[in-house]
């Protein structure tokens, strides 16, 4: 189901319900969603961040994730843990989940991913993971977020979220048909405020820095992404209480051998702002603190996945 932007947008700014003023005093528990975004193999990093908080007990209330973050989102919901998912990423190489073919729209199709994520995952239905999770693609024909939750299998909103666009071929999914998430959203803070965060932690891994002069196809798209996410980061920032940006700028995208190296990067950013984290979660707040933030709507519609 696509979001319904002009929806949201409508509910800022509006009177309060005698309803919600009367709630807003109520003290209510910090939940913590964690918004992780892409970045092939640098989304091992993501696994750093996951180790950094469970070993200083931050639970984590729901995730979201777009590209390579939709895989560690989902695996983490499902119960695998990071350690697992650690060893399975590092073991990994892009033919495990990508199979070279001659194809219109795409050199690389992404059924071998299928077989990689059900192994990875402790189960493949949204209803049967033990948290939230949330994982977004990008409608190629209308360029709008398709967002998956709640029900139904969480395999092919996957492996669609990770179809990097002149890699991958689109994958069809009802009649839509759909490449990566991170093209409409780049990190998915506002699909984790979506699942009830209170707090959303996005999780960011910038690409290189200096621009080099491209010399083949994929870094011609690579600088596309570049150019595209440096002009609308302020839009998920916005609706981001932390931003954690492990420093992974001198990796390639398809770094799966240096996995050690990313995921200390990942515990190394984590662990400097784990005692901003840890404030949170030492009061109960109120619902005026988090009333009208980007992102929050009362009594908010749950988005289906699109059949």
């Amino acid at each position: 189901m696509k979001i319904e932007w002009g929806r949201w947008k409508s509910a800022f700014g509006r009177p309060r319900t005698p309803a919600e003023q009367s709630a807003v005093a109520v003290p209510i528990p910090a939940r913590l969603g964690l918004a992780l975004g892409g970045g092939f193999a640098r989304g091992l990093a993501h696994i750093g961040v996951l180790s950094v908080l469970e070993e200083n007990d931050i639970p984590v209330h729901c995730i979201a994730g777009v590209s390579a973050g939709a895989i560690v989102a989902a695996a983490y919901a499902s119960g695998t843990t990071p350690k697992e998912i650690a060893t399975a990423g590092g073991a990994m190489r892009f033919t495990d989940v990508a199979r070279w073919t001659i194809g219109r729209m795409g050199i690389a199709g992404s059924d071998r991913m299928d077989r990689f994520l059900r192994k990875l995952l402790k189960c493949h239905s949204f209803e049967q993971l033990r948290i939230p999770l949330g994982v977004a693609a990008t409608d190629l024909v209308t360029g709008e977020a398709v967002i998956f939750r709640d029900r139904g299998d969480v395999v092919l909103p996957i492996r669609a979220s990770c179809s990097y666009p002149g890699l991958f071929q689109p994958v069809r999914c009802g009649d839509h048909l759909l490449v990566d998430g991170a093209i409409a959203m780049e990190v998915p803070a506002l699909l984790a405020r979506m699942l009830g965060a209170t707090h959303v932690i996005s999780l960011h891994l910038p690409m290189q820095g200096a621009a080099a002069m491209p010399t083949n196809m994929f870094h011609v798209i690579n600088r596309c992404f570049q150019i595209l996410h440096s002009r609308t980061e302020i839009t998920w920032r916005q609706h981001s209480d932390l931003v954690i940006e492990p420093d992974v700028r001198g990796m390639e995208w398809d770094a799966f051998d240096s996995a050690a190296q990313l995921i200390k990067a990942g515990e190394d950013a984590a662990r400097q702002v784990l005692p901003r984290i840890q404030g949170w979660l030492g009061r109960p707040i109120h619902q005026a603190e988090w009333f009208g933030r980007p992102g929050y709507v009362p009594n908010s519609p749950r988005p289906r996945a699109p059949r």
